[in-house]
């Protein structure tokens, strides 16, 4: 009999028992939490971070020697660029047909958009399209 009133007592204090809801409150500020826990968030990413910026590899501004080098470098290619142009195509230009170039197939033909340029490396299988819009 007294473990029967024990096990009533228990049940009675069991579901006279008050419960609460649970409710979730985010930390992070950005997603409406505490705007005060910004700096804790920050420096807890900051010591977690292996990655640590090298000051010797940022951008550093070219000497004028190394400028006019790059600018004597680029008129040279484009003249050599020009003069291959002119050997290949002739006086008037671009005609319609397919051109190799070493590794690289180039397919001209008029489109609806204009001039259409197919490059295609045959080696790595890259290729690109240029489209020249006709006047």
């Amino acid at each position: 009999m007294k473990s029967c009133l024990t096990l009533i007592c228990m049940l009675g204090l069991y579901l006279h028992a008050n419960a609460q809801a649970l409710v979730y409150k985010p930390m992070n500020p950005n997603f409406g939490g505490d705007t005060f826990g910004y700096q804790m968030l920050l420096s807890s990413a900051d010591a977690q971070n292996d990655f640590k910026e090298d000051s010797t590899s940022g951008f550093k501004q070219p000497t004028q020697l190394e400028r006019f080098k790059e600018n004597l470098n680029n008129q040279l290619l484009n003249k050599i660029s020009n003069s291959l142009f002119n050997d290949q195509f002739g006086s008037k230009g671009i005609s319609q047909g397919t051109y190799n170039f070493g590794t690289l197939s180039v397919d001209v033909y008029p489109s609806n958009l204009g001039l259409t340029v197919d490059i295609l490396d045959i080696e790595t299988g890259e290729q690109t399209q240029v489209i020249v819009p006709g006047s």
